[in-house]
């Protein structure tokens, strides 16, 4: 099953949210009295941001959506990323534009099935929960 999903761990997400944790940290540390920390903290949160991004465009981010399952494994740099992702806001940011390739729409029920299945639910029984 574990081969099969596409979770998006990345060397992009994983060491921008390291750095972002380490913000919130010095945020926490500088509520608490820690002066410097009040500002160094939201600092490194922006710097999470743009470390991640750069990372992204050198390759060790993934592109949206899934993967293939050869590149699932942490260590895979995205070849196609000099190109840009297509969707990809980053990419976008960056002046790296692939072409758009919308999603396909889920196709409509055949009538006889939306029929169907609304008479089912109208038929529930007396004390369920479904609106006529």
């Amino acid at each position: 099953m574990s081969g099969q999903h596409d979770e998006g761990h990345t060397v992009a997400g994983w060491t921008g949210c390291a750095v972002a944790t380490m913000g919130t940290a010095v945020i926490g540390a500088g509520i608490c009295g820690w002066r410097p920390g009040i500002w160094l903290g939201p600092a490194l949160t922006v710097a999470a941001v743009v470390v991640t991004w750069v990372l992204h465009l050198a390759g060790w981010g993934k592109p949206p959506g899934v993967r293939p399952a050869d590149q699932h494994p942490l260590g895979v740099r995205d070849r196609s990323a000099r190109q840009g992702h297509a969707g990809c806001v980053a990419c976008r940011l960056a002046g790296r534009r692939a072409a758009w390739v919308p999603a396909q729409a889920a196709p409509a029920p055949a009538p006889e099935t939306a029929a169907a299945e609304t008479a089912g639910a109208r038929t529930a029984g007396a004390g369920a929960d479904v609106p006529a």
